[in-house]
């Protein structure tokens, strides 16, 4: 087999280069590839890469053997996702035939049918590479030209197909709530969807194509890093090469983008309220900013960790956050301790996130068993864990080569509401969903850490805006309970924009009144309609 692999080769690359001969070269380029494409995969020192290939590979033969050749196809668009796909495809149905015995050594064709929804506004380039592409694999092509949902209606009427091979990935918009086997939706023609790259980002797709020498559209090489149509799609300003000797703008190739994150940058967005991102909640006028300045923002704190409610350890995490929320004048409306339990954390998560402004959390953040606070976000959330390829980038800096693969469990991250939030001082972002921030501090000194960050950071995104400081009073007195219980009550009434609490450091000493707002004047006014309640002297000022 090695022989046979070392010459196939140049026959590979002579085919290549040969494109337009005969049907014979192109069924011997079949072949070739089928084998060069597991042969480089193997070969590769990319381990990730590797555990990518062989769960796509796995899950293609599972469906291979779960359906017949004639129930599967392939919906092939020129794009980089789905030329990946061909060609995992060729070597998954290579392989799926070797452990079948039923290859005798050679396969001449690729016999899963290929679907092309073929559209007026497709770049003439896409139109001439999945044509060529057809070519040169000998792909059985059924070309569709209206719309999707009722050419593929027409489709499955007319053939026994059962099962549909698609290229989609995480971070697409139709990928949400997906799994690698999942039924059309309700309202389509039944069929289930097979997703063998769902959990690939954009880094494997570029890895894959150049590590396996295969041919994509000649887009990929002029700046476009996502191919939609002519009329919402341009290369993306990221790949943009500053040139003084030419009029004409050019682009680095694709895969030099360096944050798969942006691959769709070059795609026209229009703003939604359901496309993830944070609406702002003040205009940049003068008055918004003082609104914002004068409203109460509130906070809900969950720790995530069952060593907290045995006692076995001492939560500090806590009441700290409290604390840094209070200095900045927010009101932390609940602060809760929940266990190391997935659902447990969805539950307080899902409740508090809807009744706060924001929510922070700290626990449970790595990848032991126990820890499983981003999952419990994710599901309070209704979305599931995926790949993040940036911030296992991150992660790898941090402790090296384990981190790769799907052992990785830090780097997965709640799919398509993340926002990393960098800051030069932390080794690892900072994780934000929507309104809840997973802390990974551990000892008070990295909360101080994060929480400056934090600050920083939000100076101009304005998601933890300072808003006018708390100001406050305390007073004791060795009157008792029971003579200041009804005064105390009616003061709250009189001052409901005050937070009025008592307390005792012990049973025996005095009581402690605490009065606390925003506004100093109000303080002074509440505390002489006290005093005036009682006998002069009956109150001293606390320092």
């Amino acid at each position: 087999m090695a022989a046979w692999d070392q010459a196939a080769m140049p026959i590979h690359e002579a085919c290549r280069q040969q494109r337009g001969s005969m049907a014979g070269a192109r069924k011997q380029l079949a072949f070739c590839v089928d084998m060069e494409i597991d042969k480089a995969i193997r070969e590769s020192d990319d381990r990730r890469l590797k555990t990518k290939y062989n769960n796509a590979i796995y899950v293609i033969k599972r469906a291979l053997a779960l359906y017949s050749i004639e129930e599967v196809a392939f919906s092939f668009n020129g794009g980089k996702d789905s030329t990946v796909l061909l060609h995992l495809l060729r070597a998954g149905y290579f392989l799926h035939r070797a452990e079948q015995s039923c290859s005798n050594g050679i396969l001449t064709d690729f016999p899963i049918r290929t679907i092309y929804f073929e559209s007026t506004s497709v770049f003439p380039e896409i139109n001439t590479f999945t044509y060529d592409t057809s070519k040169t694999y000998g792909l059985q092509m059924d070309i569709i030209r209206t719309d999707f949902k009722s050419g593929l209606e027409a489709l499955l009427k007319a053939k026994p197909i059962r099962a549909i091979f698609l290229g989609v990935r995480i971070g697409d918009p139709t990928a949400v709530g997906q799994e690698q086997f999942s039924p059309s939706s309700p309202g389509w023609p039944p069929f289930m969807r097979v997703n063998p790259i769902l959990d690939w980002s954009y880094r494997d797709v570029w890895a894959f194509l150049l590590t396996c020498k295969v041919q994509y559209c000649s887009l990929y090489d002029q700046g476009y890093t996502s191919i939609g149509s002519i009329y919402d799609t341009v290369p993306n300003a990221l790949l943009s090469i500053s040139s003084t000797t030419s009029s004409k703008e050019k682009f680095k190739p694709a895969y030099l983008l360096p944050d798969g994150r942006l691959e769709r940058a070059g795609r026209a967005r229009k703003n939604s309220p359901l496309d993830g991102t944070r609406c702002p909640t003040f205009n940049n006028g003068l008055d918004g900013v003082n609104s914002q300045k004068n409203r109460m923002f509130t906070a809900s704190v969950i720790g995530v960790g069952d060593e907290m409610l045995f006692g076995t350890v001492e939560d500090q995490l806590g009441p700290s956050l409290c604390r840094k929320l209070h200095s900045i004048g927010w009101l932390t409306s609940q602060a809760s301790v929940v266990r190391n339990d997935i659902d447990s954390v969805a539950e307080e998560v899902e409740r508090c996130k809807s009744t706060s402004d924001m929510v922070f959390l700290y626990g449970g953040v790595g990848p032991l068993h126990s820890d499983v606070t981003s999952a419990g976000v994710a599901k309070a959330f209704g979305v599931r864990l995926a790949p993040d390829e940036e911030f296992e980038e991150f992660l790898r800096h941090l402790i090296g080569d384990q981190c790769t693969g799907d052992r990785n469990e830090m780097a997965q991250l709640p799919e398509g509401i993340t926002e990393l939030l960098h800051h030069e001082k932390l080794g690892v972002p900072l994780i934000k969903c929507h309104n809840v921030i997973v802390l990974s501090a551990t000892n008070a000194t990295e909360l101080d850490e994060q929480w400056d960050c934090l600050i920083e950071l939000s100076g101009s995104d304005g998601f933890l805006i300072s808003t006018e400081p708390y100001s406050a009073k305390r007073l004791t007195t060795n009157l008792t309970d029971v003579e200041t219980a009804q005064p105390l009550s009616k003061l709250c009434l009189e001052f409901p924009d005050l937070y009025i609490g008592c307390f005792r450091r012990s049973r025996q000493g005095p009581l402690v009144i605490s009065l606390e707002g925003k506004d100093p004047s109000r303080i002074e006014a509440a505390v002489e309609a006290l005093c005036k309640k009682f006998n002069p002297g009956a109150f001293s000022e606390v320092n």
